[in-house]
């Protein structure tokens, strides 16, 4: 991954696990991270992100990502590098044709446009939302040819 791509991940997450109100505290937590960046770049970076600021319930107002509602905090603080390591994976279910994957909050569309470009026949297609995807499965495909094709996308379904 290129820096900028490393760091705008770590951004996201650490807001996402974090109750961050300023720029500087993201700063400070980035730099724990060991990205050195400027208040100029976060500033940047947090406007590509979309990055706005709301209340707790607390009446705290804290920095949260876009549609925060769709996401879920992280209840068990990590540090992002840890977390970026982590697959975006948690469990896929089936149903007739139908996968139902569910993952970490915020990884849905990019597990799902790897599927997507991955050019395995037994998928027609995804469709995902902030942390499931649907997979819709060409008829008579088995759970085990589904999971070992997304073994080569997804290191750690199985």
């Amino acid at each position: 991954m290129k820096a900028k791509t490393q760091r705008l991940e770590a951004v996201k997450m650490l807001i996402s696990s974090q109750e961050l109100g300023s720029q500087e505290e993201v700063l400070q937590a980035l730099a724990k991270e060991g990205f050195n960046v400027t208040q100029a770049t976060l500033s940047r970076d947090m406007k590509q992100l979309k990055v706005a600021k709301a209340s707790t319930l607390n009446g705290k107002y804290v920095y949260v990502l876009p549609n925060e509602t769709m996401y879920k905090r992280v209840t068990t603080q990590r540090m992002a590098t840890e977390m970026m390591q982590m697959s975006g994976f948690v469990s896929i279910n089936f149903s007739g044709n139908l996968g139902v994957i569910k993952t970490r909050p915020g990884y849905a569309s990019s597990i799902a446009y790897n599927i997507d470009s991955s050019g395995f026949p037994e998928f027609l297609g995804t469709i995902a939302g902030a942390d499931t995807i649907f997979l819709a499965l060409k008829a008579g495909v088995s759970r085990d040819t589904v999971i070992d094709r997304l073994s080569e996308i997804i290191p750690n379904i199985k």
